[in-house]
């Protein structure tokens, strides 16, 4: 059982870091650091945006309208978060510790 747990461990860990490059990469988009016009700029932006917005649109249903803030990036880093700390109590429980 404990591979599987480090396992999803891990893949949380790396959605964790998908979500944080989305988050500076819209920045850098939405102040104009980076070309627009770029067709391996937009390749990025695209692939970010596809493996983030299924996550985010629920949460962004739900949640008030806050203007141009959008807070939903942060709310699903806090549930990333609590899932990992159930995963590791879960896997001290098996290890015995």
């Amino acid at each position: 059982m404990i591979p599987v747990i480090n396992t999803l461990l891990f893949v949380l860990n790396i959605y964790w870091w998908i979500i944080i490059l989305s988050v500076i990469f819209s920045w850098l988009y939405a102040f104009n650091v980076v070309n627009s016009r770029n067709q391996f700029v937009g390749m990025i932006g695209n692939a970010l945006f596809q493996m983030t917005e299924p996550v985010f649109r629920p949460i962004r249903n739900m949640l008030p309208s806050l203007g141009t803030v959008d807070i939903s990036p942060l709310v699903v880093l806090v549930i990333l978060f609590f899932l990992e700390q159930v995963l590791v109590q879960i896997a001290l429980s098996y290890s015995g510790l």
